[in-house]
């Protein structure tokens, strides 16, 4: 037993030796490692550590200053660097200072000098160690002005751009026929110009020699909506609606308006679940468009304006959405009784529009196009919309108007005009009853009631006025 204790002491003795050996090694591996890392720190004090590249190049042992004056004079030379945008014998020239191209060297510097200088030591010397044995490169980060850069290209970009032009129908013997063929649209491809942009950039910040950069503006195809190829496949078989109004006695200025606008809507197609804008469908209204100068109601007042006119081309298409059952969206009557909209029709039948506040609107829920055809019958001034699509059970039932009450016009209006000789008596404005009017209309299909409208319209009662010349 006592030879068996003798040799544990023994092993015991040995492994206390080995092991406080071993931590005496540690210990002292420990203190030569953070004493050389002491040392190589305040030998690299301020300077990069050895093995630390930016973009290829070695800047270990390099000061802060050093790696600001190498990348400001590589900026000086990327600076005379221009880049030539070109389509289709358009260009346009942008300097490299113009959109602030250039590496930030003040990021660079910071991000350069930081290596290795972290709050964690131990992911310091990790740092230090595989930048001495691998090396560290880091990528050179530049900027630019985009908001400048687009500035002086965008000209050019809208001049390249080109809507699609939608294919417009006529209706002839059960067949739709082209009326307007379409018209495919171009744009700049702004993802693919924006990723070409990059890639020059890159080669101008990257080059060791000022350039000149062409970058070919990419183009993308605009298909329209409707091709000319759909005129079979569109639905519309018959006519499913149908509105006329009469314009006798208008001036020249107003026929010449109702046939414009009446044309420009005539083959316009509306697509299933489109919700259709009168005002976005006829656009601009004024002379710079073609139209004259007719009546119109303006803030209570009937003065000549440029379009006078186009409240008979709404209020007929009016009558044939409802004849046609259609969901009408937005409608407004006009601020009083005009006779025009009576000549065929009782009162209360009519729909004023101002671009862009008032407007007309339906929705097309046919699940089929329809195609809108105008037709102005010359002899007896009579406009019609006919409405074409595919019909699917509806029936409408539209009740006649009721008049609630009437009030009578006011009293006549007498006004001086310099504008008139002196002795000359114009009329520019017409009597007018007063009325509150209403109407309602009913949509069945499969039976029941889809639609339920009640349309009501109050009418001011209305001053004749007549204009007396003091002109000498």
């Amino acid at each position: 037993m006592k030879k068996k204790d003798l040799r544990i002491k023994k092993i015991l003795k040995i492994t206390r030796v080995i092991f406080w050996f071993f931590i005496g090694v540690f210990l002292g591996l420990f203190l030569f490692i953070s004493f050389s890392f002491l040392l190589f720190k305040q030998i690299y004090n301020h300077k990069v550590y050895p093995g630390v590249a930016i973009n290829g190049v070695d800047f270990g042992g390099k000061k802060e200053e050093e790696i600001l004056k190498h990348f400001r004079d590589k900026n000086s030379l990327i600076s005379e660097t221009k880049f030539v945008f070109l389509s289709d014998g358009d260009t346009a020239t942008v300097s490299a200072k113009e959109i602030e191209l250039g590496y930030d060297e003040n990021l660079i510097s910071t991000q350069t000098i930081s290596i290795g200088r972290s709050k964690n030591n131990f992911s310091n010397i990790s740092l230090i160690i595989q930048a001495y044995i691998n090396r560290v490169n880091l990528p050179a980060s530049y900027r630019y002005s985009e908001e400048k850069l687009m500035g002086i290209i965008s000209p050019m970009i809208k001049r390249i751009h080109v809507d699609p032009v939608d294919s417009l129908f006529n209706f002839q013997n059960g067949r739709v026929t082209v009326f307007k063929p379409s018209q495919d649209g171009k744009t700049v491809d702004m993802e693919k110009l924006k990723a070409k942009i990059e890639n020059k950039l890159l080669i101008a910040a990257t080059s060791t020699q000022p350039q000149t950069l062409a970058i070919v503006l990419p183009i993308k195809i605009l298909k329209p909506k409707v091709t000319t190829e759909d005129a079979n496949d569109l639905g519309i078989r018959e006519l499913v609606g149908v509105g006329t109004s009469l314009f006798q006695h208008s001036i020249p200025n107003r026929i010449f308006n109702v046939t414009l606008a009446s044309t420009r809507l005539n083959g316009i197609l509306v697509a299933p679940d489109e919700v259709f804008s009168f005002n976005k469908a006829l656009g601009d209204i004024s002379a710079f468009t073609g139209y004259q100068q007719a009546y119109i109601i303006l803030n209570g007042k009937t003065v000549l304006g440029d379009g006078g006119g186009v409240c008979q081309v709404s209020t007929t298409l009016f009558r044939a959405i409802l004849d046609a059952g259609l969901p009408i969206i937005e409608r407004q009557a006009h601020a009083y009784r005009v006779g025009y909209y009576e000549q065929d029709s009782p009162a209360g039948i009519d729909a004023t529009v101002f671009s862009p506040s008032v407007d007309l609107k339906f929705k097309n829920d046919t699940g089929n196009y329809i195609l809108i055809q105008t037709f102005i019958d010359p002899s007896i001034l009579k406009l019609t919309f006919s409405l074409y699509g595919t019909r699917d059970g509806r029936k409408v039932i539209l009740g006649k108007p009721v008049i609630t009450k009437q009030t009578p016009p006011l009293p006549d209006v007498h006004q001086d005009d310099p504008t008139l000789q002196k002795g000359i008596v114009k009329q520019a404005d017409f009597a007018a009853w007063g009325a509150s009017v209403y109407f309602t209309r009913e949509v069945i299909k499969d039976n029941k009631v889809v639609i339920s409208d009640k349309f009501v319209s109050n009418y001011r009662p209305w001053a004749a006025v007549y204009l007396h010349g003091t002109k000498e």
